[in-house]
């Protein structure tokens, strides 16, 4: 079952889950608009290797924006920190960006129960673009969920800014019990 649009604004209110800055205006029917922050990072090195930590380089959306390169991965988050312990949030890019050539979360829409904190958004342009600190990017949607709830403990709790992967801490863990 997902919330509705009141039902995402009775949530925010009542504490069940945490949209700050919450503004009623970027409420839809079933979702829940976010907007792109202020910072991006890109990876800085050619190869980019899943077994180790990689290098970045953050970049600050300026007045003017700033513009994507298609070929290159962008790293961004969201304006709002974003979290429930109650229902399972999924965020997609908005069809509107989608229209202008700019991918936004492909592969890993779905929060986990507990997290809370800004969303890191992979970004990827098929041509280049302009974006803005503040437009809106994405829509976060909220379910039901069904079951006992383990709430998220990982490593990405309490983010704040884009965060590039921490793949390679499980990766020690994996090379250490592989033959």
């Amino acid at each position: 079952m997902i919330l509705t649009g009141p039902e995402i604004t009775q949530a925010a209110h009542d504490g069940r889950l945490t949209i700050d800055p919450f503004e009623a205006g970027q409420v839809n029917p079933n979702s829940y608009n976010v907007r792109l922050g202020p910072t991006l990072l890109t990876y800085t090195t050619p190869v980019i290797d899943a077994h180790e930590a990689n290098p970045t380089c953050a970049v600050e959306i300026g007045p003017g924006g700033y513009v994507l390169q298609p070929g290159e991965l962008y790293l961004g988050h969201t304006l709002e920190q974003v979290g429930s312990n109650t229902f399972v949030p999924l965020l997609f890019g908005r069809s509107s960006v989608g229209r202008l050539g700019l991918f936004v979360e492909i592969t890993a829409p779905i929060g986990d129960i507990g997290f809370h904190g800004q969303w890191t958004l992979m970004l990827s342009p098929i041509r280049p673009l302009r974006v803005y600190a503040g437009m809106k990017v994405g829509q976060i949607m909220f379910f039901v969920s069904s079951g006992d709830i383990d709430l998220y403990e990982g490593k990405y709790q309490a983010a704040r800014g884009p965060q590039p992967s921490r793949y390679w801490r499980d990766a020690a863990r994996i090379r250490a019990v592989a033959p």
